[in-house]
């Protein structure tokens, strides 16, 4: 649609970018380690021009206030990440897949030599920490055991209650287990076996062991609900046994152990509190939680969406001191950082209004984080100074977004409307984000600065259900998923046809994914006011989503109040299910999925591209292998672009 002289960006502009992760703080607090993630050719030697390969390349960057420089140099298609600092800031545990290695643990002296591998497990290992004294590597690993069922072609037998998981497909028969490496003996050993995964993991700050979180049984797990155990270091004559320190019984992450030694804090939700209560802070001493955060109304954490976050993004809250806790939390489209005393009370840190802090590591001495915004590409930060200059690889000029508000019950929404360049009239995306309880704003997105570039209109905003506007705007939609949520997009979309008068109202698309491609599919069976829609990674038969998604045991209850394996219930999920009313779709439908998508599984698609053709809806259905449902955010790049160019392909056929 771009109507411009100048050739339109593609999305191979995609290529040109180049993302920051994980930055982690020395501990001294006057330098900076992090990933930077960047595209090539996954063999530079031998190009296809018919099937490019272009792939993530992983390395380790540094910097001590100045512009950051590498420190490691990967292979195409592999990568270093996690860097871990010692405590005495000497040395780097980082992880490393190169060739036939996998994920294994390295050693890095930073006064000068080479990187020194540690492990050489077959199946890699995961989440390095260093003990406080120094003397200890902690990881988590399944070490050498294999699984060949599917490559022999032998039969599975399952028997607990969650079996798969998005991002990891089949889960092991058992779970990683804890090791310990031993720096100054360079031995290995393992530490704790559980029979129920580690959810998190943090070192007490005298080093006499960890605080992890776990559940009591399968089922637990199933349902979420979470404990915090204390696991001593073993000894000579016994192994270590985790001993309960809280009956949470729910779910829990961000471990933060105080300086004391005595009690911690952690981010969670208490028993009893669904999915749409926010996560808050609480402290915990011998045995009781109390809630630091009180009286601020917005979640902890980053909720805001955005496609250029390849890697790990760390937003624990962290001690600066005895008295004050850090923490990053999502206000209205933004996401700052917040100090919470330990005798009560919130303030301001690090929060621009129109900005995302979307990673951060902090200590007593220094805070490295990533920001960005709407406008500007993710940059990293060390003590306030950007050691990056990330954005001036992005290929195309940047457009600002107009902010258009809209009435409700609870009182005034907003979105934006991201515009391309002139005068003309554009057809006009209405975008929707997932969740539901996530956040569009003022993070940086690269596919809705490529649809403005490309000449269209993109309005997207946050409806009742999404978070950062106070817990009563998230509640508004528990139990009634398709009602006030759809009418305020319905509502957010008028008033930026109104507002903006370069919208073309004859020429608009409706589109999302997974909440957003249930909203999509839901939508199009009540309205034909829509010229065209996309549903990526989408949900259509709310029943069927009960039994096959990897959080289907628990999503409904939380969500709804309903039960998918009860009849009456599952005649409500049923009135709420999409599906119900595919025969009014008239809307021509692009559907966008993935195969290893365990949290909206593929079924959902294939339900919704069965019905449109029956009812003879002109549909388009693209699924991608091997990938899950972080597709559109950090899938392999070259499926990154498949996509896109499926995007604007049935945008400018239908517009």
């Amino acid at each position: 649609m771009n109507n411009s002289e100048t050739p339109a960006p593609g999305p191979d502009s995609l290529l040109a970018l180049a993302f920051p992760s994980d930055p982690q703080v020395s501990p001294d607090g006057k330098q900076v380690a992090f990933v930077l993630a960047q595209i090539s050719e996954e063999d530079p030697a031998k190009p296809d021009k018919d099937f490019a390969r272009p792939r993530y390349r992983s390395g380790l960057w540094l910097s001590e206030g100045g512009a950051a420089r590498p420190l490691t140099h990967a292979e195409t298609g592999r990568g270093d990440s996690a860097p871990r600092w010692s405590p005495d800031g000497q040395n780097l545990a980082f992880v490393r897949s190169a060739g036939e290695v996998k994920a294994a643990l390295m050693l890095l002296p930073l006064k000068g030599g080479e990187a020194r591998r540690v492990t050489h497990f077959k199946n890699g290992v995961s989440g390095p920490q260093w003990s406080p004294d120094g003397r200890f590597i902690a990881f988590t690993t399944t070490a050498d055991t294999e699984d060949k069922r599917d490559e022999r072609g032998e039969a599975r037998v399952l028997t607990r209650p969650v079996y798969r998981a998005n991002g990891a497909d089949w889960l092991p028969e058992r779970p990683a287990a804890l090791w310990l490496y031993d720096v100054e003996a360079d031995k290995l050993r393992e530490w704790y076996a559980p029979e129920i995964g580690i959810g998190a993991l943090s070192w007490w700050p005298d080093s006499r062991g960890v605080l992890i979180v776990q559940s009591e049984d399968e089922w637990q797990a199933s349902q979420w609900r979470q404990d915090v155990y204390d696991l001593p270091l073993p000894t000579a004559d016994a192994p270590a046994a985790p001993q309960k320190l809280l009956d949470w019984n729910s779910a829990a992450h961000g471990l933060a152990p105080h300086p004391d030694g005595q009690r911690f804090a952690l981010i969670g939700r208490p028993a009893g509190k669904g999915n749409t209560e926010h996560a808050h802070l609480y402290l915990i001493e011998n045995g009781q939680h109390r809630r630091l955060d009180t009286g601020h109304d917005h979640p902890v954490g980053d909720a805001v969406g955005g496609d250029c976050h390849v890697g790990a993004f760390p937003e624990g809250p962290r001690w600066l001191d005895g008295d004050t806790l850090l923490f990053s939390s999502t206000v209205r489209g933004s996401v700052g950082l917040f100090t919470a005393h330990i005798g009560g009370g919130v303030k301001a840190y690090d929060h621009d209004p129109q900005g995302v802090i979307s990673a951060f590591t902090a200590n007593e001495h220094g805070v490295a984080l990533i920001r960005e915004s709407a406008t500007r590409f993710p940059e990293v930060e060390l003590n306030g100074q950007r050691v990056t200059d990330l954005h001036a690889r992005f290929p195309f000029p940047v457009r600002e977004p107009q902010r258009v508000t809209f009435e409700t019950e609870l009182g005034e929404g907003e979105g934006w409307v991201l515009l391309p360049e002139g005068e003309q009239k554009v057809p006009a995306l209405l975008n929707i984000h997932g969740g539901p309880h996530t956040d569009y704003g003022h993070g940086f997105t690269h596919e809705f600065q490529l649809m403005a570039a490309r000449g269209y209109g993109v309005c997207y905003s946050n409806p009742r259900g999404s978070v950062g506007y106070g817990q009563a705007w998230v509640d508004a939609i528990y139990g009634r998923w398709g009602t006030v949520d759809a009418d305020d997009l319905l509502n957010f979309f008028d008033r930026c046809l109104e507002a903006v008068p370069r919208l073309d109202a004859a020429k608009t698309a409706v589109m999302g994914g997974s909440y957003g491609g249930f909203m999509t599919n839901w939508i199009t069976g009540h309205t034909t006011r829509f010229q065209a829609a996309i549903t990526d990674r989408c949900i259509s038969n709310l029943i069927s989503f009960g039994g096959t998604s990897d959080i289907g045991l628990r999503f409904w209850d939380d969500e709804l109040g309903l039960d998918f394996s009860r009849r009456a219930d599952a005649l409500k999920l049923w009135d709420l299910s999409p599906l119900q009313y595919v025969e009014n779709v008239k809307t021509p439908t692009l559907i966008v999925h993935s195969v290893l998508d365990h949290r909206c599984p593929v079924e959902q698609a294939e339900q919704w591209y069965a019905a449109l053709h029956k009812h003879q809806v002109p549909v388009r259905f693209v699924r991608f292998p091997e990938e899950n449902h972080e597709l559109s955010r950090s899938g392999r790049p070259d499926r990154r672009l498949t996509r896109l160019n499926e995007y604007f392909a049935w945008l400018e056929r239908w517009l």
